[in-house]
């Protein structure tokens, strides 16, 4: 009958209860009438390389990966696309057979995916941009920004050395944008500031995101400009303390869902070559909420 077998693809992250991804995956596959399955799966980082042979093993047609692993899983991979390897940071693996070889290649949409949702509220080109955070998710937006034409982009992390080394990578992809911002080191509680020349932040950490919500980057608002705009990556929840305090200062403010919609979108198309339904993605994420 031969109608029992459906193409799997899943996600490996540790935190895995919080990721919304296999809802809108889901709903995207039925509404196209595909026979795949998403299977989001908890793997703890000294488990990484057994899941990603079981994958291979199993038949999978790719799978994305989210924190702690988008790096890690670059020595298990065969070959990288160019923004994953520009950025060093892979979020989605497709399997592909060329002449009957089979190759597992990682991408990243995390950067084309942020950048397609910040369009519609500031185009990048000429402006000056500070990202918060220097992780996987902050590299891969780092270089699509630079891509994009960003005139600056400076960098503010708890990590000095991760922070120079992604100013190294924004430098080769757009000469002379990068710069490191340091953190304001108060008695009580570190803080990044916000310059009156910043014209969009970008706060690139796991901080907030759930079940640790009440979890906050300390952001001094004050010399901000009045049009200045706050994105925040972290999806669940939408609306974090970050962009709740930014809201009060007057910025205007961006979730993350909008990036995770069009990442999800991005994905689809690399394993399915579909172009998913962005208004299906949308609802199924906005349901979990």
């Amino acid at each position: 009958m031969g109608t029992f077998l459906d193409d799997l693809v899943g996600s490996f992250s540790t935190g895995a209860d919080g990721n919304p991804t296999v809802a809108m995956m889901e709903a995207a596959f039925a509404h196209h009438g595909l026979k795949w399955r998403y299977v989001n799966c908890e793997v703890p980082p000294n488990e990484l390389s057994a899941a990603v042979h079981g994958a291979k093993a199993m038949g999978w047609r790719g799978f994305n990966c989210s924190i702690p692993h988008k790096q890690a899983v670059i020595p298990l991979l065969d070959d990288l696309g160019r923004s994953a390897r520009l950025c060093q940071a892979v979020n989605c693996v497709v399997r592909s057979s060329e002449g009957g070889v089979e190759r597992w290649v990682g991408h990243n949409t995390d950067g084309i995916g942020f950048l397609r949702s910040l369009l519609p509220v500031v185009s990048p080109a000429g402006r000056s941009v500070l990202i918060i955070g220097s992780g996987g998710a902050a590299h891969a937006i780092a270089v699509e920004l630079a891509l994009a034409g960003a005139a600056r982009i400076a960098v503010a992390s708890r990590n000095p050395d991760t922070a120079r080394s992604l100013v190294e990578l924004v430098n080769t992809a757009s000469p002379d944008v990068g710069d490191v911002v340091g953190w304001i080191d108060e008695a009580t509680q570190p803080s990044v500031v916000v310059g009156s020349d910043v014209d969009v932040v970008v706060q690139a950490t796991p901080v907030g995101m759930a079940p640790d919500t009440a979890e906050t980057i300390n952001v001094d608002w004050s010399s901000a400009p009045p049009d200045v705009v706050a994105a925040d990556v972290v999806i669940n929840p939408p609306k974090t303390g970050f962009l709740t305090a930014a809201a009060d200062h007057g910025a205007v403010t961006l979730d993350g869902t909008g990036m995770l919609v069009n990442q999800a979108a991005e994905n689809i198309k690399h394993w399915t070559g579909i172009e998913a339904d962005a208004a299906t993605l949308r609802r199924a994420l906005e349901a979990t909420f």
